[in-house]
């Protein structure tokens, strides 16, 4: 199978002024796009033609003769990930079981907020900051360039995506900035309760 380039969730417009149509322009249609040919160009004609995204990842994680598949695959479903994890009308707290297990496991939505922030501040270079379900408990994780839950035994419930080409075009280098605007006003939590109960589901 062909590994295709997904449409996004919304209008390019849709998350500005926060997130701007430029920049999704750019990150979509250049960065993600790119993964998607380059690791196509990769598994063409090789047993991994035939794979699922996720079967690939799989197949390629701590393979240095497959670095290059993994690190695009990788790459492509991370941003694939991350448009769900931003709404036009995101923002604000989340409700309902993801909420009450956010308390449970931080202390306060506030906590969960000031501890999935330094994550993604301080990650250094290029990668992204993920509210995951590891073994039925909650937990906040960093990762570099294209590493992704996927492969660590995690749910990926919530993730920002903080490489540079992320946010760049529209707070310099202001990552904090971003990181806040993203919390404040677009964060998916519906998408990350979804994620949480399926997740919830399947450790059962």
């Amino acid at each position: 199978m062909t590994i295709s380039l997904p449409d996004l969730p919304y209008a390019n417009t849709a998350l500005e002024p926060h997130i701007s149509a430029q920049t999704l322009d750019i990150h979509h249609g250049k960065h993600h796009r790119r993964y998607v040919e380059v690791l196509n160009d990769l598994i063409k004609d090789t047993p991994l033609a035939t794979k699922s995204l996720e079967e690939i990842i799989h197949a390629s994680v701590n393979d240095n003769a497959k670095q290059g598949i993994f690190n695009n695959a990788a790459q492509v479903w991370n941003h694939t990930f991350f448009w769900h994890c931003l709404s036009p009308n995101g923002g604000g707290n989340p409700t309902g079981a993801l909420a009450d297990a956010l308390v449970k496991a931080f202390g306060s939505i506030d906590a969960f907020k000031q501890e999935f922030t330094q994550a993604a501040v301080t990650q250094f270079g290029s990668g992204w900051a993920w509210l995951v379900l590891e073994n039925g408990q909650l937990k906040i994780t960093k990762t570099s360039n294209a590493a992704t839950p996927l492969t660590q035994g995690q749910v990926p419930l919530l993730t920002c995506d903080v490489w540079e080409h992320a946010y760049y075009l529209d707070y310099q280098n202001r990552r904090p900035d971003f990181v806040a605007a993203f919390l404040a006003n677009l964060v998916n939590w519906e998408f990350a309760s979804l994620n949480y109960s399926a997740g919830l589901s399947k450790a059962a």
